[in-house]
């Protein structure tokens, strides 16, 4: 597997356990539906949290967040919505980001609420 790829999965372990230690329950990692995919599915209360983790190794380029496309964004939205109805989920519903950026040896989690509807 390429280096991206993996340092991708370790962004995606960091978030859980960042959620995790954060007093979510992590419900579903990867969920896929169609040619979308969440990362995340959370929940914390009566709310159903769909996570986009976005990791980055340096940000000369720009903040991990600010990589999550409008496609991006439809796709997820299309995802979360099947799993809505299939799970018949009558709560609340939030779309976060977690962003995480290497610094050295660190891991550096930024986690934005409601970063887009």
């Amino acid at each position: 597997m390429a280096e991206h790829n993996d340092f991708g999965k370790q962004g995606e372990e960091e978030a859980m356990h960042y959620l995790q230690a954060n007093g979510y329950q992590v419900l579903e990692r990867n969920y896929r539906y169609q040619h979308a995919e969440i990362d995340l599915i959370a929940q914390k209360g009566k709310m159903i949290i769909f996570v986009e983790v976005k990791a980055r190794s340096s940000t000369a380029f720009g903040n991990p967040e600010e990589f999550v496309s409008y496609t991006k964004v439809r796709l997820l939205k299309k995802a979360a919505e099947h799993y809505i109805f299939a799970k018949d989920w009558q709560h609340d519903v939030r779309f976060d980001i977690v962003a995480i950026v290497r610094t050295g040896g660190e891991m550096k989690v930024k986690h934005i609420e409601d970063a887009f509807y």
